[in-house]
């Protein structure tokens, strides 16, 4: 069969029985229950991967439009099931993924992560430091965090590993191996929550947050990367140490790898033209993400951070680094456009249709007999928030399912919306760090059997506190040095 059939059953069941069975609640119209029975039939699928996330995203604005939940009239109801296809955020997301390709074809990212090894290389901790800040360099355009930890950095690890004959195969694993795959595996969360290009459903929360607050919050690509850059550079730094104490590697010396990082850059050869422009359009992007124009020279020389994702793939076209068949082949920049826009339609009809307010507002009610205050509340439904991923295999399906809702409560207790939108931004890439199934990143490095089920929990679990504390601890002082509370 094309689609898992279990699954299926399990999905289309919970959708009819939200639908037809459970009555609608006081206060909730039945446009905005029938909606809430198709996005939760969406989520219970996506969880149980009844069919790839983009194809049932076309199921899902197929529902919408032949429901007409969100309108009556048939023409209005597709309008409506295809609304979120224009808008920005989604187009730079996909975009970014495009541009990323780049990094791979040229062969930049490897390059980077190699040059890093030669420099530190010469102690494992140091070739762990090396793969972080790989990884750092290249996360503002790659909001594909799939393919930054598993597909360039992960090999880059495995051969690592290999050279020094750590591998699970031999049963040496122990050597290196597990401890180079645990922070090439943690690294990733981290910096996907420094950038909002840096993994795909970040920009779905600044989409949330923006229509939350009546766009008096509006996450810049530079006001994401300033708040989290302080907290994000602190995790950064204490990961692998942390690693290091926890589950250290039996290998403490590495003089090879720095030879080895040599030997493959020599085999590399000399900068290419393509990988020379391949910079040149990481650094513009970054020059026009950061705004610097508009800083210079004023408000009339900006450019939106789309239109700045546009450019960088337009130079990159024009200058034969990226062909229009490499753009065509790049299949999870269009499966994300497609997704991405289906999740934000049905989302943003949650809450104009009321489902969004009546929910937040009961869930306030029951916090706030608890008399906690909204100190107390930010830090439940954070916790809350964060923890419950261990029922998610999708942070997207996460964070459309219950972001909202939660930030919504929030704000009706009285936190300072900057504030706790920064505080569950954080929650929200933080959480991949809990299990194997936590993120797409996940299953390629546990896959590669160098962590066992066991540990890969254990570590889990606490790098999600680690992170935690650190994150929001220096968080709050950092943020309220930049006045946003």
């Amino acid at each position: 069969m094309p689609f898992k059939p279990i699954p299926a059953a399990i999905a289309l069941v919970v959708g009819l029985i939200i639908w037809f069975v459970i009555p609608v609640p006081t206060g909730v119209t039945p446009e905005a229950w029938h909606m809430l029975a198709l996005f939760i039939a969406t989520i219970v699928a996506i969880i149980g991967k009844v069919l790839p996330i983009g194809a049932l995203a076309i199921i899902a604005v197929t529902l919408v439009a032949v429901t007409g939940v969100t309108n009556e009239s048939p023409q209005a109801a597709i309008s409506d099931a295809l609304s979120s296809y224009s808008s920005p955020l989604i187009w730079l997301i996909g975009i970014a993924v495009m541009i990323s390709r780049g990094l791979i074809k040229t062969g930049l990212g490897r390059r980077i992560a190699y040059y890093f090894i030669t420099i530190f290389g010469k102690k494992t901790i140091g070739v762990a430091y090396s793969l972080t800040a790989a990884e750092l360099i290249i996360a503002p355009i790659t909001p594909s965090n799939t393919a930054r930890g598993g597909g360039i950095i992960h090999p880059i690890m495995k051969s690592i590993a290999q050279s020094f004959h750590s591998t699970p195969e031999e049963g040496t694993q122990k050597k290196i191996g597990r401890y180079l795959a645990m922070v090439n595996y943690h690294a990733n969360p981290i910096t996907s929550g420094m950038f909002i290009t840096a993994t795909a459903p970040n920009p779905l929360v600044v989409d949330l947050v923006n229509k939350a607050t009546g766009s008096e919050i509006q996450l810049s690509w530079t006001t994401w990367a300033v708040a989290m850059f302080i907290p994000g550079m602190l995790c950064l730094l204490l990961m692998p140490l942390v690693i290091y104490l926890i589950y250290p590697p039996e290998v403490k010396a590495t003089p090879d790898a720095k030879a080895f990082a040599q030997e493959n850059l020599a085999e590399m050869g000399q900068v290419s033209r393509d990988e020379k422009i391949m910079l040149g359009v990481f650094a513009l992007m970054l020059f026009l993400w950061a705004n610097i124009p508009e800083l210079l020279f004023g408000a009339r020389f900006g450019v939106d951070a789309t239109t700045t994702a546009f450019i960088g793939l337009t130079t990159l076209i024009l200058t034969g680094v990226l062909t229009w068949e490499d753009v065509l082949k790049e299949k999870s920049a269009w499966d994300t456009i497609i997704w991405f826009g289906a999740l934000i339609m049905m989302a943003s009809y949650l809450n104009k249709l009321g489902l969004v307010g009546w929910f937040s507002s009961n869930i306030e009610t029951m916090i706030g007999v608890t008399g906690v205050g909204w100190i107390g509340a930010v830090v439940i439904l954070t916790l809350v928030y964060l923890y419950i991923h261990y029922f998610f295999a999708s942070t997207t399906a996460h964070i459309t399912a219950l972001f909202a809702a939660f930030y919504a409560v929030g704000l009706s207790l009285g936190a300072p919306p900057m504030l706790y939108a920064l505080i569950l931004a954080a929650a929200g890439n933080i959480m991949m760090t809990l299990t194997h199934y936590a993120t797409g990143t996940a299953p390629v490095i546990f896959n590669s059997n160098y962590v066992t089920l066991g540990e890969w929990w254990i570590i889990g679990a606490i790098m999600s506190v680690v992170n935690l504390v650190v994150w929001i601890g220096a968080g709050l002082i950092w943020w309220k040095l930049l006045g946003y509370y």
